[in-house]
């Protein structure tokens, strides 16, 4: 990707904004400008608008990242959120790179990616690569820790990340909003963005659109000693969220969204090779339609989506010219219903359809999945006792499987909740992992076992707030896939791999008066999850820990926050990874310190808003996989300003 096609890239989703804005400043809307002043202000999250998440999982171990924290973020990748605040392991091949989850021990294919309730994992390679997922699109953002295969469905291992967009809010007259944003950034960073929101008593209509560039040459050191500055590293891309949603009448609603982006992105070279031309395009198309019907005591919803995502990798060194076209269909139709205060019922009926086109080697390749699933509440003890019965039978291709799970909490004073949660876990292999040429395994088994966990959470409302939760997890996979080889890598069933471990979040927070508020956050887990038994001889695997799985994680956070401020300092641990399953080789421990800032305002009556990251301020040479290095010091900063 040369320079100027960069730049063309830029400015065509740059024009793309300005007609999209000019379009809207026709629209004849009586507005009423109530700000009075900017205020910095964590919400409490929402969780979410499934009820999944909110109704039937009280056993379960559920991280919902806040209002302030989303705003930091907005301007970065999912993965830059993730790694810094909550405690998993993203696994990062470098700043222009993919990003997979890596959940308690499980793999990147065992960890799942829900965009409001439908899975927008890769259809083949089983995967999402969270560094192509802008935090900024996403309202609600939830990390569901452990297995909940009977209420999300097979492949739901390790645990999954729940983002959901909310639509804009009806008003009972014509509103119209519109903000614009500008960030740069470290290595030629540069963004621009667009969100605007029209809305009345019965319709509503959002758009948020994005455009970047970033030539990510920044310098790093081998392992000799020697520096490099990074190249063949440029990415450009363009995002936009289109919303747009109308109210038959109090009791029902239609919406619709789409959800396109596009990344033009140079792969830079990893430290054992001398050159690098590799460029790859991924192209992503989204659209979800549902209807929702909302009673006093019963719930109906139906929604249906088609994913198409298009990935085209050259290298004219090698001489590869691949292109692959993934679909997907999904629908689910369910409905939900409150018998009384200690029963609580939700039936649902997936569907998907996911085909691979390759249309390099000229095959297509099928794999769906339908699904009955059952969640029932019982609740009890005045609320104390919240117990959830989940179940789901469904068919893969030709083979039917059953997926049990129960989980429950009980609340033993006002401050003390425990919980817990034991499900059944099972995988398919991937259209990839099946048929992926050279190197597809069509003789492979499904992953499967049981997950448990248990913990409780402590929570004290006050002056000094305070919150600490710890969990305790037990997982046991029979015929976990690994893949592995010489000039051909290949998947294989490498047995049983048994991870356990303790996770547990903490938050202190003091109220120094009105306005000054301190908050100290200490997140960390401890992960051990090794081999148990391999169909591979002598391989050394025995009783190791499988690669790229840190046996300890923490992250540190302190910072304050008074009306109009917000300051954090965020120091985040991750211990060593082997990169051999006979533990033969591994890569160092690493810390890295970052800031975040974000200052509101008024300007003119309207809100302006200033973000500030600064990104391993300590400049800390590291490698969160081998042989592809990670920037130091580097900032980022961004302004955004409500127009209307």
């Amino acid at each position: 990707m040369n320079r100027l096609y960069s730049i063309k890239i830029l400015y065509k989703w740059a024009v793309l904004l300005v007609v999209m804005l000019s379009s809207f400043y026709t629209v004849k809307a009586q507005v009423t400008d109530t700000l009075k002043e900017a205020k910095v202000k964590a919400k409490s999250p929402a969780k979410s608008t499934d009820a999944r998440i909110n109704t039937f999982s009280p056993g379960q171990t559920i991280v919902s990242i806040d209002s302030v924290t989303i705003e930091q973020y907005k301007f970065t990748s999912m993965a830059n959120l993730l790694s810094q605040q909550v405690p998993v392991f993203v696994k990062s091949y470098g700043l222009n790179n993919i990003a997979t989850l890596n959940f308690r021990g499980a793999s990147a294919a065992q960890s799942q990616v829900y965009w409001n309730g439908v899975p927008i994992q890769n259809a083949a390679l089983g995967i999402a690569d969270v560094s192509l997922l802008p935090v900024e699109l996403m309202n609600n953002i939830n990390v569901v820790y452990g297995s909940s295969s009977a209420l999300w469905g097979s492949g739901n291992v390790g645990g999954a990340l729940m983002l959901e967009n909310t639509l804009p809010s009806f008003s009972d007259e014509a509103d119209f909003t519109s903000k614009v944003s500008a960030v740069a950034g470290s290595f030629q960073h540069y963004r621009f963005g667009i969100k605007t929101a029209l809305t009345n008593k019965r319709f509503a209509i959002g758009i948020n659109a994005l455009a970047r560039t970033i030539k990510n040459n920044f310098p790093y050191t081998d392992a000799k000693g020697n520096s490099y500055r990074m190249y063949n590293a440029q990415l450009a891309n363009g995002t936009g969220l289109l919303q747009a949603a109308y109210k038959l009448n109090e009791k029902n609603t239609i919406s619709f969204k789409g959800w396109y982006q596009q990344y033009e992105r140079e792969i830079p070279p990893a430290i054992f090779e001398s050159t690098s031309v590799k460029q790859q395009r991924d192209e992503s198309l989204r659209l979800l339609l549902s209807w929702d019907r909302k009673g006093n005591k019963t719930k109906y919803y139906v929604r249906s989506s088609y994913i198409r995502d298009f990935m085209w990798y050259r290298d004219s060194l090698v001489q590869v010219n691949s292109k692959n076209i993934t679909n997907q269909i999904y629908t689910e139709a369910g409905v939900e219903h409150r018998f009384n205060k200690h029963h609580h019922l939700l039936a649902y009926t997936p569907v998907q359809i996911a085909w691979i086109d390759r249309i390099t080697l000229k095959d297509i390749n099928y794999q769906n999945r339908y699904a009955l699933a059952l969640a029932y509440l019982y609740t009890a003890f005045d609320d104390k006792l919240n117990v959830s019965l989940n179940g789901r039978g469904e068919v893969i291709n030709d083979l039917g499987i059953i997926l049990p799970g129960v989980n429950a909490s009980y609340k033993v004073a006002g401050w003390l909740l425990l919980k817990g949660n034991v499900q059944r876990t099972y995988r398919v292999p991937t259209l990839n992992e099946l048929y992926y040429t050279p190197g597809g395994n069509s003789s492979l088994k499904p992953e499967q076992g049981w997950n448990e966990d248990i913990g409780y959470v402590v929570r004290k409302r006050g002056k000094v707030s305070v919150e600490h939760s710890l969990s305790y997890y037990n997982r046991v996979i029979n015929d976990w896939i690994l893949w592995f080889g010489g000039a051909i890598w290949t998947p294989h069933n490498i047995a049983t791999v048994h991870s356990r471990g303790l996770q547990t979040e903490n938050t202190i927070t003091y109220r120094l008066n009105g306005k000054l508020k301190l908050k100290l956050g200490v997140n960390g887990s401890y992960t051990l999850a090794t081999t148990q038994s391999s169909y591979i001889p002598n391989d050394g695997s025995i009783n190791k820990q499988i690669p790229y799985t840190p046996l300890y994680q923490a992250q540190f956070n302190i910072g304050f926050s008074t009306k109009n401020l917000f300051f954090n300092y965020n120091h985040t641990y991750t211990g060593i990874r082997y990169i051999t399953t006979d533990e033969s080789y591994y890569l160092p421990e690493y810390t890295l310190g970052n800031i975040q800032l974000l200052y509101t305002s008024v300007l003119g009556g309207k809100q302006i808003q200033l973000t500030v990251q600064v990104n391993n301020i300590w400049g800390a040479d590291y490698y969160v996989v081998n042989a592809r290095p990670m920037p130091g010091v580097n900032w980022l900063a961004g302004i955004s300003y409500m127009l209307y």
